[in-house]
């Protein structure tokens, strides 16, 4: 259960951020909106998945998987240019990710 919190906070937080580039400074209400919803359900998932996870793991995952998925996002919807840099800076998160995941 704790990793399907964490699954939702992800989600969520990768939504939220994504979104903040639409809020133009906060001065678009329907993306403000969006970001403040989004965030309060990445914060409240994750502190549900923290009664089963670990919180240097939980946490760990939560920003190293939405800061790779963020990135995708950004190359993908917001045509973000992607370079050797980016990606192996993408797989560095992910592989650190796996490695806390796999408790090595």
């Amino acid at each position: 259960m704790g990793y399907l919190w964490l699954a939702i906070a992800i989600m969520a937080e990768v939504f939220g951020s994504s979104m903040l580039k639409l809020t133009g400074g906060f001065k678009k209400l329907v993306p403000t909106i969006g970001v403040i919803i989004a965030y309060g359900i990445a914060f409240y998932a994750l502190s549900l998945s923290l009664s089963y996870l670990p919180l240097g793991v939980a946490y760990a995952i939560w920003a190293g998987a939405g800061t790779a998925l963020t990135a995708l996002v950004g190359v993908v919807v917001y045509k973000e240019g992607l370079d050797m840099k980016k990606s192996l800076g993408i797989l560095l998160v992910i592989g650190g990710v796996v490695l806390l995941k796999s408790g090595i």
